[in-house]
């Protein structure tokens, strides 16, 4: 057999060095990934937070809402415990038993701190440390229970006991809508006092009288159309000096201001004694009293005419009637007041007069008015400030639609406004003979079925479809009895003090009595000898 030349012959396998090669390759590699994890591990470390430690700790611990909540928490079951206890607690000392509601409170003292323990610690109650409280409490429960303190017990007395606290409620509400209402009508000392000493004034004075006299000798201006003429009507002589006085000084031109004033026998003489005696930068004052209007009678007036009724007499002043059903606002005799009436007679009041603004005794005027007299009144009779911004000042809230009469002739949800101040054109009044409506409600609420409180509801009556609405900022409403606005306060040309709160009353709102007082000057001789301040 023949040998192959050297050059063709098969090389030797040589594997030892392979197989070390392979060894020293993944050799290499282990040491390159262990180099590759260890600077992995150095450069991450300035990024791990400081103090870790109180987050993990944080999230770990307990959560309050989720251990309330779950069914198999002690602490809901002390929390429901604690609960019901609160409840039987209630009942036993209304029952007198003092022992047992002690022993119910100082259990609940005892849970309620296991339970703040566990608050503050941020770990749940474990069974372990609430046993002895969650059977003590049990064992309370239970004899609760066996003392007919069960749920059906505990809803009937409490049923009972809120019954009588709203008895208790309604019967405080009554004595203190009965006091504020007194405390409304009274008269207070140094008003009467007042009176008193100016009426002294002006039959001890010849000289207040010469002033009168010579005052009166400008009656032309009571008559001229060109000039802007309000009217009060009012026995309170304080309170109508501010809306005269306030008026003068917010007005641009006070010599073209008249103000007609009609009171009652009583303060006639007061009333001209003092507007004689002080001036208001040229302001005409006139001064009447209503028994002189020779038409005035009960002939004519229907209020005049229910006066002299019996039942309403009775109604009004001794308010045995009906078992004192009816609220006493209601019954207030000032509603039957003539001059609470009058308005609806301005144009028989002052039949030169073409166009008037009346305004209530109530009121004091912040801007200047003679913008009101040459407002278009579109050929209505009264131009005032609507009130049905809410849904209480619609016509609803002051009349009786049960009644066929009212609910055949007036929307039910048509905008109520305010007496308080009003511009009244008396041409257009006269030509619709709107006295003549006022008449023919008024008769045919003889019996209180249409409305039952004051002017207003006439008043809706009477200038219903005859009306038109003035800008809010004209007249600002709810000083004597509710929060207003400041930004409604400070824009309004006349804020209305309507409520029981009045500002010459002690019951009246501290904060507004300001805005009234600041027209008042407490440095005149009267009112420091009859203790105003």
């Amino acid at each position: 057999m023949r040998r192959r030349p050297v050059d063709f012959r098969r090389p030797v396998r040589r594997r030892f060095p392979n197989v070390l090669w392979w060894v020293l390759c993944g050799v290499a590699v282990l040491l390159f990934i262990f180099v590759l994890s260890k600077g992995s591990q150095i450069e991450s470390r300035p990024a791990i937070p400081q103090r870790p430690y109180r987050h993990d700790r944080i999230m770990e611990g307990l959560n309050i809402t989720e251990e309330m909540l779950s069914p198999d928490s002690v602490a809901r079951q002390l929390s429901d415990q604690i609960s019901l206890a609160k409840a039987f607690v209630v009942i036993a000392k209304e029952s007198n038993n003092l022992q047992f509601a002690w022993e119910l409170s100082a259990q609940i003292r005892n849970s309620q701190v296991l339970l703040s323990n566990a608050a503050i610690r941020r770990t749940p109650l474990t069974t372990s440390e609430s046993e002895t409280a969650v059977r003590d409490m049990a064992v309370l429960l239970y004899q609760a229970q066996q003392l007919h303190y069960d749920s059906a017990t505990m809803i009937m007395r409490l049923k009972a006991r809120i019954q009588a606290l709203e008895e208790q409620m309604s019967s405080v509400s009554e004595k203190s809508s009965k006091y504020g209402q007194i405390a409304a009508e009274e008269v207070p000392k140094s008003l009467y006092c007042l009176g008193v000493r100016l009426t002294t004034e002006w039959f001890g004075n010849v000289n207040i009288q010469r002033k009168l006299q010579e005052k009166k000798r400008l009656d032309v201006k009571l008559k001229d159309n060109n000039l802007y003429h309000f009217c009060v009507f009012s026995d309170n002589i304080l309170a109508t000096s501010v809306v005269v006085n306030s008026t003068a000084l917010n007005s641009n031109n006070p010599d073209m201001v008249v103000f007609h004033l009609v009171t009652d026998e009583i303060n006639y003489a007061p009333m001209k004694a003092w507007f004689a005696m002080n001036d208001f930068r040229g302001v005409t004052v006139e001064v009447q009293k209503f028994e002189d209007f020779s038409w005035l009678n009960a002939s004519y007036v229907p209020v005049l005419k229910q006066l002299q009724d019996s039942e309403t007499q009775s109604y009004y002043f001794s308010g045995n009637s009906d078992d004192g059903r009816t609220p006493i606002k209601f019954r207030n005799p000032k509603y039957l007041s003539m001059l609470n009436h009058l308005r609806f007679y301005i144009p028989e009041v002052f039949p030169a007069l073409k166009k008037v603004v009346f305004l209530d005794d109530d009121v004091v005027v912040q801007k200047d008015l003679s913008a009101l007299f040459s407002i278009d009144l579109n050929s209505n009779v009264n131009g005032a400030v609507e009130t049905c911004m809410e849904t209480f000042h619609r016509y609803h809230k002051y009349l009786n639609y049960s009644h066929p009469l009212i609910r055949a002739h007036f929307d039910p949800d048509a905008c109520g406004w305010a007496f308080g101040m009003n511009v009244f054109d008396l041409v257009e009044w006269r030509k619709r003979n709107v006295t003549g409506i006022y008449h023919y409600w008024q008769e045919r609420n003889v019996d209180r079925t249409l409305w039952k409180l004051g002017t207003l509801p006439p008043g809706l009556l009477t200038f219903y479809g005859l009306t038109e609405p003035l800008d809010s900022s004209w007249h600002v409403l709810g000083l004597g009895y509710t929060n207003v606005d400041p930004q409604a306060i400070e824009k309004g040309a006349v804020l209305h003090f309507n409520g029981n709160s009045k500002p010459w009353l002690k019951i009246g709102i501290e904060k507004y009595k300001p805005l009234w007082e600041k027209h008042v000057d407490y440095s005149h001789y009267l009112l420091q000898q009859c203790n105003f301040h």
